[in-house]
């Protein structure tokens, strides 16, 4: 039996994760933008798709914006208004989507969130933040005196 190449759906949400998580190693909005991605399910749960990614685009999260656009952008069919677009903005195409493509983009956000959260949370067990704000390996740790 030859073994299959193919990746499940799965796979293919872990590893755009893992690429988008690896590309905030460098940035300055790292720390917020791994903030604002733990809040958006709760966000979406309570107040809707649309509203918790107007929230996000508000305080800063473009690079998370960008990067979810894109997977959805991959993995849902563009809408007759956006298809002309190389990529269209995710808000865009929640405001000229139909019902369905809300409820499908919803699910499909929700389950992208959980590995860019578990491989942000896995990167912050690895590399606590430092006092100061940067990750350190326990450089200048705490005293514990008996």
């Amino acid at each position: 039996m030859i073994p299959s190449t193919k990746k499940t759906l799965e796979q293919a949400r872990a590893l755009a994760a893992w690429n988008f998580n690896q590309s905030l190693r460098q940035s300055p909005k790292r720390e917020d933008t791994k903030r604002l991605a733990k809040q958006l399910p709760v966000r979406i749960m309570s107040a809707g798709l649309g509203h918790a990614l107007a929230f996000t685009k508000q305080k800063g999260g473009d690079e998370l914006l960008a990067d979810i656009s894109a997977w959805v952008a991959q993995r849902l069919k563009p809408t007759a208004s956006s298809a002309g677009k190389s990529k269209p903005d995710i808000i865009e195409r929640i405001i000229h989507g139909d019902a369905d493509f809300l409820r499908r983009a919803t699910d499909e956000i929700l389950a992208y969130l959980i590995w860019i959260n578990r491989f942000a949370e896995a990167e912050s067990i690895q590399n606590p933040p430092h006092p100061s704000g940067e990750s350190s390996s326990n450089s200048g740790g705490t005293r514990h005196d008996k």
